[in-house]
């Protein structure tokens, strides 16, 4: 049989002119310009601009967030930007970005307010552009999840220090609010903390959930649903939650204590009702209970209840001793007062995708801290944050279907690489992309949609 490979040599050269890699990079502009992202960051950090600088301490920081979204992980892969001046606009060399970021991080504190009010503006924006795509327009409550994750070092850096997984390095504490299963969701916090900080740390919880609520429009602040796993069930961290200045919704996992195994036990057969799958049907060998009743919660919130789900554990699976009759259990406290049981259950279980935010997050900058100074990597975790909701406001004004739950690496290989040919006439300059290039219908569809938004 005849092969019929390709055969012949191809020769490269690097001469091509007006072709533009990462040619869907202009998404992220676009969605730069219609959100006020871009021009919030220059006002807040004009403090840091020299008088006779020549760039914008809020375009660097915005390039750098654009290049994390394409897939950089450290300040100079803002290159992949720097060649692309008719798109990008001018950008900073590798060491005015290097210098503005010892600069911020030697006046942190200052240096976050400012970047964090330009998300938060950039964020209002966007949810009234989005209309009812936007979490909470449809009038119930925004999900913030929190959770926390392991980021490996593999050099010496401040305050890296040994994980309870029995690795080097961090144990960021973030915060996500979601867009349902009909969307991605996007970063509100992320608190660096070093590799020995605890999973149940209720200080680092009560910090990280007041700044995902400022990060929100204040209109939605008390619509909040508050979900974390089992490290968010401290008396401190709910008794913070259900303050009368706050009284924000929770749903946070308990871990199983002896009183509860007694309680579960006394549970009447009749009482176990069937739990829900992910798409909300009866699931076969799971059932969940309330078990408030049987137990003493006077030194927790009021109105608290515990909710328990029983399953029967997978082929194979090892029991745990916290594993009575057989079954395996789980547990959280809600204060909601209505609903059925296997409702409330499920709307806790799909925190799990607050463990997608994260792998995304790791997609998108968090993978490694590439800088020494415990400072300095904070601020990269903020750059990481504008990086992944550049992504997620991306997807809610400009993408529909199943583009709106495409993660980073998708997008990044779908719609950001094309490869196109900036073409001049007259004084419009237009962008042409590779025409059989499979996703070029949804990139041109989504461009129209931002062109056609004014900008913040």
């Amino acid at each position: 049989m005849k092969n019929s490979a390709r055969g012949a040599r191809v020769a490269v050269s690097a001469d091509g002119r007006g072709l533009v890699s990462q040619a869907g990079a202009v998404l992220l502009w676009e969605t730069m310009r219609v959100t006020g992202l871009a021009r919030g960051l220059s006002v807040s950090l004009a403090g840091w601009r020299a008088p006779r600088a020549v760039h914008d301490p809020g375009k660097i920081v915005a390039d750098l967030a654009a290049a994390v979204a394409l897939g950089g992980d450290c300040l100079a892969d803002i290159a992949v930007l720097r060649e692309q001046p008719q798109l990008a606009g001018p950008v900073a060399s590798d060491p005015v970005v290097s210098r503005l970021v010892s600069q911020l991080a030697a006046d942190l504190p200052r240096a976050l307010r400012a970047v964090r009010s330009a998300r938060a503006s950039a964020r209002e924006r966007a949810w009234a552009l989005a209309g009812g795509a936007a979490p909470g327009a449809d009038g119930g409550l925004v999900t913030v999840d929190l959770d926390a994750t392991v980021v490996i070092a593999h050099s010496e850096k401040e305050q890296a220090s040994g994980t309870w997984k029995g690795t080097f390095g961090f144990h960021p504490l973030a915060a996500f609010a979601d867009h349902g299963p009909g969307g991605s969701g996007e970063t509100l916090a992320i608190l660096l903390r070093h590799g020995g900080a605890g999973s149940n740390t209720a200080a680092d919880h009560i910090e990280v959930t007041r700044l995902s609520l400022a990060q929100l429009p204040r209109h939605l602040r008390r619509r909040v649903l508050v979900r974390t796993d089992s490290g968010g069930g401290t008396h401190a961290f709910l008794e913070w939650l259900t303050a009368k200045s706050r009284r924000l919704r929770y749903s946070v996992g308990m871990t199983l204590t002896e009183d509860m195994q007694a309680a579960i036990l006394k549970v009447p057969a009749a009482a176990w009702q069937p739990a829900y799958d992910g798409d909300g049907q009866a699931r076969d060998g799971a059932w969940v209970a309330d078990i408030t009743g049987l137990l003493d919660l006077s030194s927790w919130p009021a109105g608290m209840r515990v909710i328990v789900r029983k399953e029967r554990p997978h082929p194979g699976a090892q029991l745990r001793f916290t594993d009575v009759d057989g079954h395996r259990f789980t547990a959280f406290a809600t204060d909601a007062k209505k609903g059925q049981l296997a409702d409330l259950e499920l709307r806790h279980r799909r925190r799990a995708r607050c463990e997608d935010r994260i792998r995304n997050a790791k997609d998108t900058g968090l993978r490694n801290l590439p800088l020494k100074g415990f400072a300095a990597n904070q601020l990269w975790c903020e750059i990481v944050a504008l990086a992944s909701e550049l992504l997620a406001w991306t997807q809610l004004l400009a993408l529909s279907g199943d583009a709106r739950r495409w993660e980073p690496k998708r997008l990044r290989l779908r719609l950001f690489a094309v490869a196109g040919r900036l073409a001049r006439s007259g004084r419009r300059l237009r962008l042409r992309l590779a025409e059989r290039w499979p996703w070029a219908a949804e990139l041109t569809a989504a461009v129209t949609r931002l062109q056609a938004l004014p900008s913040g």
